[in-house]
């Protein structure tokens, strides 16, 4: 599922009353004096390992230095070269957009705080341009923010699958085929995204795991001047950190895991327990829209889900006009999935589905265009070709059409509103045909300094237990837990996760394990 947030939800943004609601200060706790600290090492030269310098391969790019320059508003922007293929690092090379955003109390700055939001396929630099709003002003003023777009993402070579209108057909399909011939031409759209990959990029579609975006960190950790990293990633974010400090983990500075992945689960599993996450989410959705009286979902949880399902399934049937465009069977599903990412935007869930209930699927196309980074009929980036390639280039497991309808019963476990529409998404990866060479190392980081996982205990898209998994397989894991809902921890309006977060970040404080917020 698709990880599209900033400042708490990014889908927020479509409704300019939001940008108030969800703005949030950072409040600080003081660490106890007991508390364990990491302390950070200023570097003015590129370092390797503190163990290992980099192969002579590789050490021109370690010791590359980054021209920035100004872009954008009083930020500065510049590009990391890496090798395309760290096996063959004399060979073809990729540009990878940068984006700074300086630390304002530079005579008291730490160093730089490289981040990354999420997706996978999320530009890193649209983040960090927002990261005066997300970090606030305490982390603002001590750290330079870098955000990255990963290869094949935003500007650094973005790779592409599909031409505009075949994507969108796509995505519009039906997202839970109820006969064998709709299912076999549901495999056929993800078999012409695996081959579109190949055909449309060339070698690149080769080239865009996780792996090698987690060694582009460390390229970008030594340009930057830094001993060790410090990294704050979200989501999908938080598989990009968990392999950096996989790799290398007496490189790990500071490191916030927010909204953890379990690196361990495969597609199946990953789906699967997203679905219950999402199922979770909605009844929370619902529930809450019970419990204020008059619910137009109806007057029971059960009811209002129900209506929702019914919703869904009726536009798969009957496309629904939305302006001068229509909402179909699969921006309607998205859509109504998109916005238990953030409690905050609830009642602009709430707006869309009356309207969509009342024959105007306006509002709720928003919603679907969000998701998809589309701007009406047009592409704004290549996340959602970025997704797919990236997650089906890491695992390409998947379910072939004809066995969907055998896996329906597990899913209708965990998520009976929505379950053949996520037993389906098994089937994404079944077109797969680039192969990766660099496969994942094993979970742990030993020797790793402390590492802080965030979970949220009703997160729909990264469910909660994952960040349990992590902080466990991790040597030096370190979990926090905020009861409540949406997608991600820190800066969602819990003073106890931002101020443990803004502790550790400043001061090297390490917060208790299993603190509960």
């Amino acid at each position: 599922m698709k990880k599209r947030w900033l400042i708490a939800a990014v889908v927020l943004l479509v409704v300019a009353a939001a940008a108030g609601a969800v703005a949030r200060l950072i409040i600080s706790t003081p660490g106890t004096a007991s508390s364990p600290t990491v302390t950070l090492t200023p570097s003015s030269t590129p370092v390797g390992d503190s163990t290992a310098a980099p192969s002579a391969e590789l050490a021109s790019f370690y010791r590359q230095s980054l021209d920035w320059a100004p872009c954008r508003s009083g930020d500065f922007c510049a590009h990391l070269t890496v090798p395309m293929d760290y096996k063959r690092p004399d060979g073809a090379t990729i540009a990878i957009s940068l984006l700074k955003v300086p630390a304002t109390d530079t005579a008291h700055r730490i160093g730089s705080l490289v981040v990354n939001p999420g997706g996978p396929g999320e530009p890193g630099t649209d983040f960090a341009a927002e990261s005066a709003v997300y970090f606030g002003s305490a982390i603002s003023a001590r750290y330079d923010v870098v955000g990255f777009d990963p290869r094949g993402t935003g500007t650094s070579d973005p790779i592409r699958c599909l031409p505009d209108a075949q994507l969108t057909a796509m995505l519009d399909a039906d997202p839970d085929p109820d006969t064998p011939a709709a299912g076999a031409a549901y495999q056929r759209m993800s078999e012409a995204f695996g081959r579109g990959c190949v055909s449309e990029s060339g070698p690149l579609a080769s080239h865009v795991s996780t792996v090698e975006a987690a060694k582009d960190m460390d390229v970008l950790r030594a340009a930057l001047g830094e001993q060790h990293l410090t990294y704050f990633g979200a989501s999908y974010g938080t598989k990009l950190g968990t392999t950096y400090a996989d790799l290398f983990p007496r490189r790990v500075g500071r490191f916030v895991l927010d909204g953890a992945v379990d690196p361990k689960l495969t597609n199946y599993a990953t789906v699967l327990a997203q679905a219950g996450g999402f199922e979770t989410a909605m009844r929370a959705y619902v529930g809450h829209c019970v419990d204020q009286g008059d619910c137009f979902l109806g007057a029971t949880v059960e009811a209002g889900l129900a209506r929702i399902k019914a919703f869904v399934n009726g536009v798969q049937a009957h496309p629904l006009r939305a302006g001068s465009r229509m909402l179909t069977g699969g921006d309607a599903f998205v859509a109504v999935l998109l916005p238990m990412y953030s409690r905050a935007s609830w009642p602009y869930a709430d707006q869309a589905l009356k309207a969509a209930f009342a024959g105007d699927g306006t509002d709720l196309l928003l919603f679907a265009d969000e998701y998809a980074g589309r701007d009406g009929a047009h592409y704004v980036d290549n996340s959602m070709q970025a997704l797919s390639a990236i997650n089906c280039l890491d695992d390409p497991s998947a379910v072939p059409a004809d066995k969907i309808p055998s896996l329906y019963p597990a899913f209708e476990k965990v998520s009976p509103t929505f379950a053949e529409a996520f037993a389906w998404m098994v089937n994404s990866c079944i077109g797969q045909v680039a192969k990766s060479d660099s496969p994942a190392p094993p979970i742990g980081a030993p020797g790793a300094p402390p590492i802080v996982v965030i979970g949220t205990t009703r997160d729909p898209a990264t469910p909660y237990q994952w960040a349990v998994n992590l902080a466990h397989d991790l040597s030096s894991g370190v979990l926090i837990t905020r009861d409540g809902d949406g997608h991600t921890g820190f800066h969602s309006g819990n003073s106890c996760v931002d101020g443990a977060v803004e502790a550790y970040l400043l001061r090297g404080v390490v917060p208790a394990n299993g603190l509960h917020c």
